[in-house]
């Protein structure tokens, strides 16, 4: 990992750091245009000639219901699930919001109410490994929000079969669909619908560039779907001082490092943090993982961030905008006021960024990209509409509406002007 001096860099050297991979969007659109065009056309043909070629599986049928499936979990797997479900569930039934009324003036009566986006659609991603924590991270609050339809989309085995452990949490949820299918295909597939998959109104879950793509190009077409965020690599920095356990810190970068080779690994340390020390760590642990090579070329584009006060370590935080923040410090609490974009906080050596991503309570669909300066991370808000409704009495018009009148009247909108003054002279007529 290259070290840089935060008091010797340039603004454009600084500029630099905060600046994220360049994504060839442009290129990939080009591949993910064909996917979408032949799902359009063939509904669930074109998604099996998609998973067939991707995945070589042609899943029969390509949609399910997770209720109809019978499901063979060891037991220690079951008690791990349904803790993690347990601590989620609690988190986000807190996030459900209350009714929100105001009289604004005398018989003008406004409230706003929430409502459940009707249609989802969750993408898990597959391949190396099977991620059950996404589908509870997205199936949570979906369920909490009372969406009526919630599509489940995952890549099947290589036999056509889905994990137990997702159809199980699959069941918990109450998902009504489950796709077999994963990649811009699956995208497609919900967003367009087709013979046997519901179109939904919003897709979330994480995916690699081509499920990234695919969200983002039907967002912006006559589909009219919405999407959770834009996304990018996994990310995540430490704000290190001397109090900090290296060997923690350590372990804390590799665990974002293992999730791909462009993983974002960034280490902001104070003078008295023992440096040395973490590297040594670093190399260590790292040559004990699995997936030593993804992490190794992850850690290698990497680099760490010395400071000379912490102060100046969120500073840079907050530019960067880090999709997971850990501050490793003497009394971390006290540095939340100073904290004004992440995704997800974790707070003191005890607290890795692995609880947030499993069985905290919080969710780990977070903004990365640096659009933690404008995004939130998923929570029960994403799968929610407001609607706001009002009821004006005949005292509240002829309070109300002289306002209406004279605003209407300096932007030239006479039938607004007089949708209130037709109204008003029959109350006058009337008192």
């Amino acid at each position: 990992m290259k070290t840089y001096s935060y008091t010797n860099l340039s603004d454009s050297q600084l500029k630099e750091l905060i600046r994220r991979p360049k994504m060839d969007f442009q290129s990939i659109f080009g591949q993910v245009e064909p996917i979408i065009k032949k799902v359009q056309e063939e509904g669930d043909a074109g998604i099996n000639y998609f998973t067939q070629q991707f995945d070589g599986v042609t899943p029969d049928p390509v949609v399910t219901n997770p209720m109809d499936q019978q499901v063979a979990i060891d037991d220690s797997i079951k008690d791990a699930i349904d803790t993690a479900f347990d601590n989620i569930y609690r988190f986000h039934k807190a996030q459900l919001p209350e009714l929100l009324e105001v009289e604004t003036m005398p018989g003008v009566q406004c409230k706003r109410v929430t409502r459940p986006i009707e249609r989802v659609g969750l993408y898990v991603p597959g391949g190396t490994a099977i991620l059950p924590s996404t589908l509870m991270m997205l199936g949570i609050p979906a369920m909490l929000a009372g969406c009526s339809t919630i599509v489940v989309a995952t890549p099947p085995d290589s036999d056509g079969s889905i994990a137990d452990e997702i159809l199980y949490i699959a069941k918990k949820i109450g998902a009504t669909h489950l796709l077999k299918a994963g990649g811009a295909q699956a995208v497609a597939g919900m967003a367009l619908g087709t013979q046997t998959v519901p179109k939904v109104d919003k897709i979330f879950g994480p995916g690699n560039q081509y499920v990234t793509a695919a969200k983002m190009m039907l967002q912006n077409s006559e589909a009219q779907i919405a999407i959770d965020m834009p996304a990018g690599p996994s990310e995540v920095l430490v704000i290190a001082d001397g109090s900090a356990n290296p060997a923690y810190v350590a372990a804390d970068l590799l665990s974002q490092a293992e999730h791909g080779e462009d993983s974002q690994v960034v280490l902001v340390a104070t003078p008295d943090f023992n440096l040395n020390e973490c590297r040594t760590e670093i190399n260590q642990q790292l040559a004990e993982l699995p997936r030593q090579k993804v992490a190794q070329k992850a850690i290698d584009k990497s680099f760490i961030l010395t400071v000379d006060t912490l102060e100046e370590g969120f500073s840079f935080s907050n530019q960067y905008a880090p999709e997971h923040l850990i501050i490793q410090c003497k009394k971390p609490e006290q540095y939340e006021g100073q904290i004004m974009n992440a995704g997800s906080v974790f707070l003191g050596q005890w607290s890795p960024e692995s609880a947030g991503d499993y069985a905290s309570g919080t969710n780990h669909t977070l903004p990365t990209y640096g659009y933690a300066r404008m995004f939130s991370g998923v929570s029960v808000d994403s799968f929610l509409k407001q609607i706001t409704m009002q009821r004006i009495t005949e005292e509240g018009l002829k309070n109300v509406g002289p306002t209406i009148e004279e605003l209407a009247t300096l932007e030239k909108l006479e039938a607004h002007k007089n949708a209130v003054s037709i109204r008003l002279k029959d109350i006058n007529k009337n008192t």
